[in-house]
């Protein structure tokens, strides 16, 4: 089976989270009131409804990086075990190949923001200079709401001038820009998909709240990656950017991604590049599941990297589960 063909097909049927083990040798508009406040429950039954397929194969997304943060490449078949819910899977198909991916940023354009607008901006671009031809790119900004600044293009220059429009004021929506950053997600043309969120804080503006973002990262096949700007060393943060490393953290480990705290905005392009790099070198791990019963269960799922001699730990990270479709 194509696993291009067959990622598309599912359109995001399965999702599956994020672990860190160690081994082996160097590894849609939330604009306002014109978009419904759903429940979790709402959420979460009509993905599942949504989602009436046969499944033959269930695939995971895998980075490895080595002590130092570095992906590493160069892995093969045998090198992965995968787990759900505890039992061995066999590993039916690999893949390592650079394709394209469907990219969402998502930029803090709140009030706080406005002293580290150019470092942020130049970091954005620094992350989409790492793009493949025929990626395809939207831009969310948000502050006391959450807009679609530019929706898919291919056009680096497009987004950037959409940047220099937007001035920073106002609160954190962070939550709601995630939600929206989801939903522009459902039109992507690629099977391969990203969100990269550049933030300073936590949310203190949203009409979502964190189990419903977090119950929608779990049924939307797409990683999302954070730079979150802290400043630990003020003494007078809000509670809200006190939680913010935190709420990025987990955020970004549910989909298989991660978080990058700065403190240095002279850090920020570098962190950026080295995300955008991330991405081109992930695995591609496909398995039938043993259990093949449709019933909307969470199924978890662990990745481990087989052990060589003279290794050096390595980090592997990928989704965490899926949820089984309902027959």
């Amino acid at each position: 089976m194509n696993v291009e063909r067959y990622r598309r097909s599912i359109a995001g049927a399965f999702i599956l989270f994020s672990l860190t083990f160690l081994s082996l040798p160097g590894i849609a508009q939330v604009t306002g009131p014109s978009v419904p406040h759903k429940s979790p429950g709402q959420q979460s039954q009509e993905s599942r409804r949504a989602i009436q397929v046969d499944v033959e194969m269930v695939l995971v997304d895998v980075t490895v990086t080595d002590a130092d943060g570095s992906s590493v490449t160069g892995l093969k078949k045998g090198s992965f075990r995968v787990f759900e819910d505890g039992i061995e899977q066999e590993i039916l198909s690999f893949s390592s190949e650079d394709v394209p991916i469907s990219i969402g940023v998502v930029l803090d354009m709140s009030g706080s923001m406005s002293d580290k607008l150019e470092e942020t901006q130049q970091a954005a671009l620094e992350f989409l200079k790492t793009a493949n031809p025929r990626d395809e790119f939207f831009l969310v900004t948000f502050n006391d709401r959450a807009e679609l600044t530019s929706p898919f293009t291919f056009d680096i220059e497009e987004l950037k001038e959409r940047m220099n429009f937007v001035k920073p004021k106002g609160g954190t929506a962070l939550l709601d820009a995630i939600y929206l950053g989801l939903d522009q997600m459902k039109g992507a043309r690629n099977s391969k998909r990203a969100l990269l969120v550049i933030s300073d804080g936590g949310d203190n503006h949203s009409r979502y709240n964190e189990t419903q973002i977090r119950n929608a990262l779990k049924e939307a096949d797409c990683s999302l990656y954070a730079i979150g700007i802290f400043n630990f060393e003020d003494m007078w943060r809000t509670y809200e950017e006190h939680h913010g490393p935190t709420l990025l953290s987990e955020l970004a480990e549910i989909t298989g991604g991660r978080m990058f705290p700065v403190s240095r905005l002279d850090d920020l392009p570098n962190i950026a590049a080295k995300i955008g790099m991330e991405l081109r070198n992930r695995y591609i791990l496909g398995y039938r599941p043993n259990d093949a019963r449709y019933d909307g269960s969470w199924r978890r799922i662990r990745v481990n990297v087989v052990p060589a001699a003279h290794s050096q730990p390595l980090n592997v990270y990928a989704r965490a589960g899926y949820y089984s479709p309902i027959d």
